[in-house]
């Protein structure tokens, strides 16, 4: 089991900005015996986790049966989000819990944000050497 380690920043195809490289982290999220291999942006400026309608689809999530409303700020406080609870593996690291505020937005990213991914770990970024590392809590 890892106790911490980087990861490079990447572009990612369809970006806005392609030659623009960001702290897209590799992890794979589960809900009930279904798995999804995604990139989540590491974002220490958002204050929760968001995950985007297309995956919570693909988890098997149904929209109608989330009860727990989230209040989403800045450039998506517009949007509906209701909250989805997950596991979530990075790498070699135990599984974790992760709760997302999941939106019906179209074109946003999943983000990995204060509540609660950065409780469940510290984060180091490294932007002169275009790396961040993810450390266990």
């Amino acid at each position: 089991m890892a106790d911490s380690r980087r990861f490079p920043f990447i572009a990612v195809t369809g970006s806005k900005h392609p030659t623009h490289l960001m702290p897209y982290l590799p992890l794979t999220l589960k809900r009930n015996g279904k798995l999804i291999d995604v990139l989540g942006l590491v974002d220490s400026g958002a204050s929760i986790n968001v995950l985007p309608y297309r995956i919570g689809i693909e988890l098997g999530a149904i929209w109608e049966q989330q009860t727990t409303f989230f209040g989403l700020s800045g450039n998506m406080a517009n949007y509906e989000a209701k909250g989805l609870l997950l596991t979530a593996k990075v790498a070699d690291f135990p599984a974790v819990n992760l709760a997302f505020g999941w939106t019906k937005a179209e074109d946003v990213p999943l983000i990995l944000g204060q509540t609660n991914f950065f409780s469940e770990f510290d984060v180091c970024f490294y932007r002169s050497q275009n790396e961040f590392e993810i450390k266990a809590r």
